[in-house]
């Protein structure tokens, strides 16, 4: 099975280029260095005489980011190697045949593919490229071989894997994730050529680089991706129990992590089901790929070899089971990606326990909650799903049909989703988040006109949706269908008293709209379920704060320009050509605003007005990079040990904060915000940097594990010593440790303006840095500018 996880970004990391400035400029074009040609264009329908590679970029993911690559991204990047060939960008041009190799990969075109690469191949010759060791010249190569391998010319895909694995040895530290997921793809080749043995040294020298530099093992999207590979490898050396172990790791990963978003999460499932096909575990093979083409279809569409080859894998399964005796529910998609069995768990001995439609006997354990009236104050068992599924639940069962029934002339222009303040919006909430403002909820978002003419009695029926859901043993939740004593009138919804919300099936990208539909209930019931656990019927969820009623309620009925000027004070965000106005926003409340997801959004223009905040002005980007950088400097290089000389342990205290909150922001600014998103508030900025850091793609990924220990160590180093006095000896070597952290998260962050091309300068005094980097703001405006 082919991974998807280089598709597109592995070929934008690799062509932010050189450490060194002076190596080739095929580097500046991913990170948006403007490239230029001196013949401007006399006619205004001519493609430019400049090609902007990082707007080539953002538009690019933005395309991504909607789930419209399948009619979209060729056109795109088919204009786009025209413009970057008319203006004479071959730095641009190289940006964009990498792109296209991968997408065309994604989509079968094998045939044109192969035009790409030699074209991408004689590029990088006529550049200079193949002569070096750039990683503009490893990603060439990595993207060709990819290409290649996908169709079927192996013998010139190795060579070229073996040419990249050369250059990459060279231009990489033996712990860089990139090269872990060369060994990924080199592992491919070896399975696609009955070469088992050498795919799984591969994937486990893959495996071994990430477990060593990841943040955090069990949520790591990554390592998620090389145990799935490890497991099919391991199938097709009939090893099932090694390989049943992998496929479920990979699936648990992906749990703990929260990150069933992922398109990558439509491998995991398929790998999973592969491995139960092999172990005649039927009904658990067709959910697994059930759940798999839901994710294909929404991410990149039905018109791929990916959907086709995963339709057709379904099929054969499905036909499996009829033969064996296996029933499974044909609607749609099957059940949950929580009914698969977790990583560690034993198989059944026995094929035939499948034969009885998946244990169906058994009845599921399930933990049943009710919420009461808001403001109600009693609190019942932690609820054992997050949030935001939660929310897709209740729209899903509730919401959806709700609208449908009472509002149908409206159903096509209302919004749905969960966005703003509270944990569950950023997907870090757990079981200590739920004591307050957490239960079943979502947003509606309207137009003015029509909220003016529903927007009230929606409120009530919002209001009245009933409240009482059940979560089982695999994590699936279950809303009852009657209303509450107070509604307005009951609604019909089909099947709702069965219906389910699936993980990972309807589960779209942070930031992008979907349209769900409930999927009925199938799927097994584990014999060795925990106890079922109950509440009173009448009893709140958690209770609701002041801080998330009237004027500041988190859910319920809005306008879209109340909704965004409640959280940022701007009915709509900011001109691009307002970077005052943006300078005021803090990062957390654009955070805020752009957080979540959107469940439904059929005009598309509540998801323009949020992508909005995303798109934050590169010039008042660049002029935050450059005020971090001068905080970093002073807080971090010149206050800090000036103040542990002095033995002043509480300036020191300040310093070490300043010096980590400017930091942080700075890896997020460096990252691009419309594509990571911005820093939270204090509570999740952590939490959001590991996961940030811990992506194959991330721009100073060492950066927030860094900053940990030099929170860890600061109490030492600002209280140490003697009997905890100021100063002393035990001190010195937690204020040594500081020190050099200190001064290798600088040096890290030159290199990095440096990869940027924003800055030719060597020196890591970060204050110096300043000035190179505000020469690329192209605004005049002084507010841009430090005095």
């Amino acid at each position: 099975m082919d991974e998807e996880a280089l598709l597109k970004q592995f070929a934008a990391q690799f062509a932010h280029g050189p450490d060194d400035a002076d190596d080739t400029d095929a580097a500046a074009a991913a990170q948006g260095a403007d490239s230029t040609a001196n013949q401007p264009t006399d006619d205004a329908n001519q493609s430019p005489a400049t090609f902007d590679t990082q707007q080539f970029l953002n538009g690019l993911d933005a395309i991504f980011d909607r789930h419209a690559a399948a009619t979209e991204a060729g056109p795109y990047l088919e204009q786009a190697m025209v413009d970057a060939e008319n203006a004479g960008d071959e730095a641009g041009l190289l940006t964009v045949l990498n792109e296209t190799m991968g997408f065309y990969r994604s989509q079968g075109r094998h045939k044109e593919n192969q035009w790409i690469v030699q074209r991408a191949l004689e590029l990088a010759a006529r550049m200079g490229l193949t002569t070096g060791t750039s990683e503009a010249w490893a990603t060439t190569l990595i993207n060709c071989a990819t290409a290649t391998r996908a169709a079927k010319q192996y013998d010139q895909a190795e060579d070229l894997y073996h040419q990249a694995q050369s250059v990459c040895r060279h231009s990489l530290a033996p712990t860089d994730r990139r090269l872990a997921a060369l060994h990924n793809n080199l592992s491919m080749l070896y399975s696609e050529t009955n070469r088992p043995d050498k795919a799984g040294l591969e994937l486990r020298e893959a495996l071994r680089i990430i477990e060593a530099s990841s943040v955090n093992p069990d949520a790591d999207i990554d390592l998620a991706s090389s145990h799935t590979n490890l497991a099919l490898t391991l199938l097709t050396e009939h090893k099932l129990e090694g390989a049943h172990w992998h496929a479920a790791k990979a699936l648990e990963i992906y749990r703990t992590g929260h990150l069933e978003h992922s398109a990558h999460y439509a491998s995991a499932l398929a790998g999973f089901a592969q491995v139960c096909f092999a172990e005649r575990r039927y009904a658990d093979a067709v959910t697994g790929y059930r759940h798999a083409l839901a994710v294909i279809e929404e991410c990149y569409g039905k018109d791929t070899d990916y959907w086709r080859i995963t339709a057709d894998n379904l099929r054969q399964t499905e036909e499996a089971a009829a033969q064996a005796g296996v029933t499974v529910d044909n609607a749609g998609v099957a059940g949950d990606a929580g009914a698969l069995p977790q990583s560690g768990s034993r198989l059944p001995n026995s094929p035939a326990q499948d034969k009885t439609g998946a244990n169906a006997a058994s009845s599921p354990s399930t933990v049943s909650v009710s919420t009461g009236s808001a403001g109600a104050a009693e609190a019942v068992s932690a609820c054992p799903v997050s949030g935001l599924k939660l929310a897709r639940a209740f729209w899903t069962q509730m919401g959806k049909p709700m609208i449908a029934a009472k509002y149908p002339q409206y159903a096509g222009r209302i919004a749905a989703g969960l966005v703003g303040h509270g944990s569950e919006c950023y997907g870090f909430d757990d079981a200590y988040s739920q004591d307050h403002d957490f239960g079943p909820r979502f947003c509606l978002w309207l137009t003015d006109e029509d909220y003016a003419a529903i927007g009230e009695q929606l409120e009530a029926d919002y209001e009245a949706l009933p409240r009482k859901f059940s979560v089982d043993a695999q994590g699936r939740v279950t809303f009852e269908a009657h209303a509450r004593s107070d509604a307005s009138g009951a609604f019909p919804s089909a099947g709702a008293g069965s219906t389910v919300i699936p993980d990972a099936a309807n589960a779209p990208t942070p930031g992008t709209a979907t349209d769900d539909t409930a999927t009925a209930e199938s799927g097994a019931a584990s014999s060795d379920m925990a106890e079922a656990m109950t509440t009173p019927t009448d009893a709140p969820l958690s209770p609701v704060t002041p801080r998330a009623q009237g004027a500041n309620r988190r859910d319920g009925v809005f306008r879209i320009g109340d909704f965004f000027e409640s959280i940022t004070g701007y009915r709509t965000a900011p001109a691009q050509t307002a970077p005052h106005e943006w300078l005021m926003l803090q990062e957390s409340t654009l955070a805020a605003a752009t957080n979540g997801e959107v469940f439904a959004d059929p005009t598309g223009l509540f998801s323009k007005m949020r992508q909005g905040f995303k798109n934050m002005p590169d010039d008042v980007r660049l002029a935050l990079i450059s005020k971090r950088l001068g905080m970093i400097a002073q807080a971090g290089q010149y206050n800090l040990p000036r103040s542990l000389k002095r033995g002043d342990g509480a300036a020191a205290w300040l310093s070490i904060h300043e010096f980590v909150q400017a930091t942080a922001s700075l890896v997020f600014l460096v990252n691009v915000p419309m594509v990571v998103g911005y820093m939270p508030y204090c509570k999740w900025q952590f939490a959001a940097l590991r996961k940030l850091s811990g992506s194959m793609f991330a721009l100073l990924p060492n950066a927030g594990e860094q900053l940990e220990t030099v929170m860890r160590l600061s109490s030492a180093a600002c209280y140490g010593g003697a009997g905890f006095g100021e100063g002393g000896k035990s001190a010195a070597p937690a204020i040594e440790k500081i020190n050099d952290i200190v001064e290798q998260i600088a040096v890290d962050i030159v290199k990095e303006l440096k990869r940027e091309h924003l800055t030719t300068s060597g020196e890591t005094f970060l204050e110096w840095q300043r000035p190179y980097v505000e020469d690329h703001i192209a605004s005049d405006d002084p507010v841009l500018k430090s005095l």
